[in-house]
């Protein structure tokens, strides 16, 4: 199943520790072209696409997402191919213009850099403690810009699902990721049920940011969350980064229903040759009223 492992690959063990050690395990087993991450009663709380499916209305020709992710209740917190961004893809990291080696846009916005040829496609995954590990190609044509190694750990705390991410990039060629107020690091949420930003201090009232000005992100938080109100009850996902990750600013457009915490709103970023870059996020999906002590810990915890 974890077929050409590279040295990369290898040495993605997780450091993290389960959030809440009485959970039951989560475990991945491979559906189709996806990884589902089940719990101890066989309900799917995470998928892993590795391929795009074929009744996919998806712009983009990459996977390598996740969807669905839901609460500990069932209630779905992301979103795919809205009609208003055919190319977001429920949890996914990818960068809007890239130069070095191949040009590249894996976003799939298209007007700086070619999305044409342009793909994220999956190479290998293995089943590890809670979660899996994968080995991802980011593909210009022929040409392999970057390889990705993924880890991904779910846990139970309490009301919440938490999902670890840790993404390793080794690029191949010298790389610069241009300045944009978007791209990297996204939850793409729903837009069908009422929804608000929340961050450690309250409801968010800043304007919604431009994405053509990085100025106008949102500054760096613990976390942000969004937060529904269903006729069913409250829930809603929060993203927390990790004080390891480069400089970011938050493109979290309200109207969009995106949590982005982007690094390259700060200003250009620089990807070495042969040098990795490690990108630690953890999403959160819970129901019942938003915890802010709750969040406050698991962002202290995922710092360690």
């Amino acid at each position: 199943m974890f077929r050409h492992v590279t040295v990369l690959a290898l040495a993605c063990a997780l450091s993290s520790v389960p959030v809440d050690a009485t959970a039951a395990a989560f475990n991945a087993t491979q559906q189709d072209a996806s990884i589902a991450i089940q719990d101890a009663t066989g309900s799917t709380v995470l998928q892993y696409q590795l391929r795009k499916p074929n009744d996919s209305p998806l712009a983009v020709e990459s996977a390598c997402y996740f969807h669905p992710l839901t609460t500990p209740k069932g209630f779905v917190v992301t979103d795919v191919a809205p009609a208003d961004h055919r190319h977001h893809r429920g949890i996914f990291l990818a960068w809007v213009e890239m130069h070095g080696g191949r040009d590249a846009d894996f976003w799939g916005w298209g007007e700086h850099a070619p999305i044409q040829g342009r793909v994220i496609r999956n190479r290998a995954w293995k089943p590890s403690d809670h979660g899996f590990q994968a080995v991802n190609d980011w593909m210009a044509e022929d040409t392999r810009v970057v390889e990705e190694s993924l880890t991904a750990t779910v846990t139970r705390d309490g009301d919440a699902h938490v999902v670890d991410l840790v993404y390793r990039l080794k690029p191949r060629f010298d790389i610069t990721v241009a300045q944009w107020a978007f791209s990297g690091f996204c939850v793409r949420s729903r837009k069908d049920v009422p929804g608000r930003m929340i961050d450690p201090a309250g409801p968010v009232t800043l304007p919604a940011p431009s994405h053509v000005k990085p100025d106008t992100d949102w500054p760096d938080r613990a976390w942000y969350a969004l937060h529904f109100t269903t006729g069913e009850g409250d829930a809603g996902v929060a993203v927390i980064g990790h004080a390891s990750n480069p400089p970011t600013l938050w493109h979290n457009h309200p109207d969009l229903r995106m949590l982005n915490p982007c690094t390259s709103a700060p200003g250009p970023m620089r990807l070495e040759s042969g040098k990795v870059i490690t990108l630690r996020y953890r999403v959160v999906a819970y129901d019942g009223p938003l915890n802010r002590k709750q969040l406050m810990r698991l962002h202290h915890a995922f710092q360690d």
